[in-house]
């Protein structure tokens, strides 16, 4: 691989120095005719070969120095011209081919060793194409791209369409660098016959391009006559047409004016009713919207009513429970003071009966004295009177209290019966009282469906308003460009309405068949479908964006 350097270095160096030497000698510019030139070719070609990996396919083995050049269009932007020259040329079929026509355009471009050497540069990328000790990826590569320098100084015509650059063999011809000692004593008559010769085809080649332009250009000027007479026609064609096109247009300006004005009347009509109808049902939505607030304000109210009410009867049944157990116990109490009463009369029966023996006793022994000459005490009450006295003391003050007891408990239960039924009320109003939420409750969603309905029916006549209010400014419209807007003349415009630009013969006039003004054709592109033309015309960017905001405001 390293004498492959060397070899290819000389070989690139002795080829750049003969092609230099002979050009100035020459003193012309070089064709590809020229055998220095294309020797150096061919000397290039091998040294981009040098180490090119073989990328193998389905259909064979394929080693193209194609590829690595493609990447100088994305390491110098400057080369995407010239790489979009090469793929557009229709003759060339293989890589080897477009890589030879890139290296003939950038030799004429003066610009080979700045793309080569930015292509040398970047050996990370070049290492996907060449294997280790190539050319490229050597030093011996920043050498050639040195050495191209020196060819910007050569002025090259070549003509790569016509030639087949696909089949062309690349072999060294190492005759052109070897000298004879027996010819160099004729080196300058040859040099001079040499130069004679090529000024000889120089202008034979000359006198060949010029009969060939002579040629092609009778060939246009025959088919400009002939487009020039059918233009002439077309014009004539053109101007009939624009002619009736023009009075078709006055008599529907005529019948749309008047049906403009007709549609308008209607629509004013049509419009005050509507905004008649509006004003009333935006007083009855008004008054629904009142009347549906004070409803809101009452249903809240009544809501904290009942819930007032449903804390108020939690508290009832709460001291009702109370007053039930109290009634239990008064119960209770009630069932001890009448055991109480029947023991006391048990007791007072007993006392009875001792005071019936005491006076039986008296009445059988009446004469009876005692020492004192008293007549002695009855049988009972001479045993029984003081047991009885403090018995009868005991159970009268127990009476008393059992009595006081009773009446409080009476009164007790006369005032928890008067508040039973107090609670009784209060809970039938209640009962009242709810039974009017639910009947208001009902009521508010009747009122609610109904406010529901009247809005969207509000809504549908604001969307019929806001339709009605469209068909008005379209109306506008199509008044204000029956009258105001016109076909401008031609002679009338100097500049584009929009950019103000001046016309020349780059710059052409166009109208836009919307509003009849006159613009240039980038404020012009665009196509749209109007009434008065069966295809799709041009119009302004103006009445482009209006016409596309109307149709989808319309839909």
């Amino acid at each position: 691989m390293s004498v492959e350097r060397s070899n290819l270095l000389s070989m690139m160096k002795l080829s750049i120095k003969v092609l230099i030497q002979s050009s100035l000698n020459l003193g012309r510019t070089l064709d590809s005719e020229y055998p220095p030139l294309q020797q150096f070719f061919v000397v290039l070609e091998h040294c981009l070969k040098h180490g090119l990996k073989v990328k193998k396919s389905f259909i064979g083995q394929n080693k193209s120095i194609w590829a690595p050049l493609e990447l100088v269009e994305k390491l110098c932007p400057e080369s995407a011209d010239l790489a979009t020259s090469v793929r557009d040329m229709p003759g060339l079929k293989t890589g080897l081919g477009k890589a030879r026509a890139w290296l003939h355009l950038a030799l004429m471009q003066k610009k080979m060793a700045d793309y080569l050497k930015v292509l040398i540069n970047r050996r990370d990328l070049l290492g996907e194409f060449y294997e280790l000790g190539a050319l490229l990826l050597e030093e011996e590569g920043s050498v050639v791209a040195g050495m191209l320098v020196g060819l910007n100084v050569i002025d090259a015509n070549l003509c790569v369409k016509g030639e087949d650059l696909d089949s062309q063999v690349g072999v060294i011809d190492f005759s052109l660098y070897l000298k004879d000692p027996q010819t160099t004593e004729s080196t300058q008559d040859g040099a001079k016959m040499t130069a004679i010769l090529d000024q000889k085809h120089y202008i034979e080649e000359l006198n060949r391009h010029l009969s060939c332009t002579v040629t092609d250009l009778q060939v246009k000027m025959d088919s400009l006559e002939k487009t020039n007479s059918k233009l002439i026609e077309e014009l004539s064609a053109a101007t009939d047409r624009i002619n009736s096109l023009r009075e078709e247009q006055e008599q529907l300006q005529e019948v749309t004016l008047q049906d403009s004005q007709v549609e308008l009347e209607t629509y004013r009509q049509t419009r005050q009713g509507l905004d008649e109808m509006y004003n009333v049902v935006w007083k009855q939505y008004k008054e629904e919207k009142r009347i549906r607030q004070e409803l809101q304000k009452e249903l809240e109210l009544q809501v904290g009513l009942k819930q007032e009410m449903e804390v108020a009867m939690k508290l009832l049944e709460k001291d009702i429970h109370e007053k039930k157990d109290t009634l239990a116990a008064l119960r209770q109490q009630l069932d001890q003071v009448k055991s109480l009463n029947l023991n006391m009369y048990n007791k007072a029966q007993v006392l009875m009966h001792l005071k019936y023996e005491s006076k039986s006793f008296s009445l059988n022994f009446p004469n009876m004295l005692d020492d004192l000459g008293r007549p002695p005490p009855p049988f009972g009450q001479m045993y029984f009177v003081p047991v009885c006295a403090m018995v009868r003391a005991g159970l009268e003050a127990e009476l008393s209290r059992e009595k006081a007891q009773r009446q409080r408990l009476q009164r007790e239960l006369q005032r928890e019966q008067d508040n039973s039924g107090e609670l009784r009320t209060q809970l039938q109003q209640l009962q009242g009282l709810q039974t009017e939420l639910l009947e208001l409750q009902h009521e508010k969603k009747q009122l609610q469906q109904l406010c529901e309905e009247q809005e969207q029916a509000l809504q549908e006549m604001g969307l019929h308003l806001s339709q009605s209010k469209l068909k008005m400014e379209d109306f506008k419209e199509v008044n204000k460009a029956l009258k105001g807007h016109a076909w401008l003349k031609d002679d009338e415009a100097t500049q584009c309405k929009q950019c103000q630009k001046e016309f020349s013969i780059s710059r052409r006039k166009h109208h836009c068949r919307n509003c009849g003004d006159i613009y240039c054709s980038n404020c012009s592109s665009n196509e749209l479908a109007l009434p008065s033309y069966p295809r799709p015309v041009r119009v302004c960017d103006v009445c482009h964006t209006l016409l596309l905001q109307r149709s989808s405001t319309s839909s």
